[in-house]
């Protein structure tokens, strides 16, 4: 049997993959959660096969969850499930330790397949994932974001996205003077002095339209 967990922030995903992985005869479900924080907890209780993670939820990332859990070399591979599938960030979570890439709109087969086969010790993409990536190798697509560390790529995110340094502060659990360290420094890198260039610039090489987020300047 594969025992799997559930991380996301959204109760109707986490219902939708249950109904799922419940149909099958050699997975189960064995804890689920809302954050990040809980995921790394339950993980670190239950032990389980797979965990099915979230990236974007409040407080710690799925992106640093998995990070996490690779260096503490726990034996838990992770599947990551969310609705970004832009070339540069499934690569960036793959080498941050991730076995898996799936979107949120791939179907029961390829969810289950995905179990399956991060279960045996094998990688996983989703083929629009994987072939985005070929192609992003094949045509030097290299995009600026990528010099960005894990967590200046997230207060970029959501400097684009309209949040204050207090509100992502809080979500990131560190304080507004610190993120405010995090924004200079990221957009030294980036070359740029100011967010509507910043969201500019991520929205041509794809963060913003992978993410979600399409700030009202740029619509």
């Amino acid at each position: 049997m594969i025992n799997v967990v559930l991380v996301d922030d959204h109760d109707l995903v986490r219902v939708g993959f249950r109904k799922i992985i419940e149909e099958t005869s050699d997975i189960a479900v064995v804890g689920e959660c809302g954050n990040a924080d809980a995921g790394l907890q339950l993980i670190r209780g239950e032990k389980p096969d797979v965990a099915l993670v979230d990236v974007h939820m409040d407080g710690m990332t799925g992106l640093e969850l998995t990070e996490r859990v690779a260096q503490a070399h726990m034996a838990t591979r992770i599947v990551v499930v969310t609705v970004v599938d832009q070339a540069h960030y499934p690569r960036r979570l793959m080498d941050a330790g991730a076995m898996g890439y799936l979107t949120k709109n791939c179907s029961a087969t390829d969810l289950v397949g995905a179990i399956r086969r991060v279960a045996s010790g094998r990688r996983y993409l989703a083929s629009a994932v994987a072939e985005n990536m070929a192609l992003a190798v094949l045509d030097g697509d290299a995009s600026p974001v990528d010099i960005l560390s894990d967590r200046e790529l997230e207060v970029a995110i959501m400097l684009v996205d309209g949040k204050n340094l207090n509100d992502i502060g809080a979500q990131l659990s560190v304080s507004p003077k610190t993120v405010s360290t995090y924004k200079q420094r990221l957009m030294d890198k980036l070359d740029v002095r100011h967010v509507v260039d910043l969201a500019r610039l991520m929205s041509v090489h794809g963060v913003l339209k992978g993410c979600g987020y399409a700030p009202s300047f740029l619509q």
